[in-house]
């Protein structure tokens, strides 16, 4: 049976900034998104995260994202996928804690995509979180071995795979996709991560305890809002929130800006675009 987190957990894990912090000490997301196709994706999940408490947010996107992603943001660092880099990486630490996110927007049939995902799995020693089209490269056998290794390494690294794309990381495996909570805890152990099962009920497991975030909204039945959850969660992981701490506020966060917008806009009209601009109220129903 899975677990829940209820009003008082949740709202003790919410990062408020300390009296003496700074940009770093907030946390730095590097956001590896936006492949040519889908440079939107980048967009929101890099406000998402500057909303989510990131104080650092620094994207790399394909070369003809680079634009937008420019454009659509003034305060974001942002640089093409050919300089991401994880030599003399800083380890993290309480001073300068960091995560990565990954795949955002990504074209699932792209050989440029799969080398900057195969970069950052074996680059970096912070918490990753794999997103969208990242996670097809994922059901290939090398790239599943790459996060356990992860896995094995002490390193975190958070799935945040919607119903479809469990099932392709399940399929090579043969892993049963008929029940959502049981699917996530295979995979989670299948692939040495934290996954997070996005539905009408959101399964968050880490392979031995599984919890349910049960405040879904169709609202959220929209492209891009996908992208706003990477970017939340991201973010709470680049702000030294533990991994499942993380999916979880995170998930709910989502839920709630969802609920707001709906509220604001009617559930029909919704736009991711309208989840980022919700997540300031959504953090504040912790307060």
């Amino acid at each position: 049976m899975a677990e829940t987190y209820d009003e008082v957990r949740l709202a003790r894990l919410v990062p408020y900034p300390a009296p003496d912090a700074n940009k770093y000490t907030r946390g730095k997301l590097e956001l590896v998104a936006g492949s040519p196709a889908y440079p939107g994706a980048a967009v929101l999940a890099a406000r998402a995260a500057q909303r989510a408490g990131a104080g650092y947010t620094e994207v790399f996107a394909s070369k003809e994202a680079l634009p937008y992603v420019r454009q659509a943001q003034a305060s974001l660092v942002v640089r093409p996928w050919s300089a991401l880099s994880f030599e003399g990486e800083r380890p993290a630490d309480a001073r300068h804690p960091h995560a990565v996110a990954v795949g955002s927007g990504f074209d699932a049939e792209g050989s440029a995509e799969e080398g900057v995902l195969r970069t950052v799995l074996a680059g970096t020693h912070a918490p990753v979180l794999v997103d969208g089209g990242a996670l097809a490269f994922l059901a290939r056998e090398k790239m599943r071995r790459a996060c356990v290794e992860r896995y094995r390494a002490g390193l975190v690294t958070v799935l945040t795979p919607h119903g479809g794309e469990a099932a392709r990381l399940a399929a090579p495996l043969r892993i049963p996709a008929n029940d959502p909570e049981r699917l996530a805890a295979d995979l989670a152990r299948a692939y040495g991560a934290v996954v997070v099962l996005k539905g009408p009920d959101t399964f968050v497991s880490e392979g031995v305890r599984t919890f349910c975030m049960g405040e879904g909204t169709p609202a959220l039945a929209k492209a891009g809002t996908g992208d706003v959850l990477a970017g939340v969660i991201g973010a709470l992981l680049a702000q030294g929130v533990r991994a499942v701490d993380a999916c979880m506020l995170g998930t709910t966060v989502h839920a709630r800006a969802g609920k707001a917008a709906a509220q604001a806009h009617g559930a029909i009209s919704v736009i991711a675009e309208d989840v980022v601009d919700a997540l300031p109220a959504a953090f504040g129903t912790f307060a």
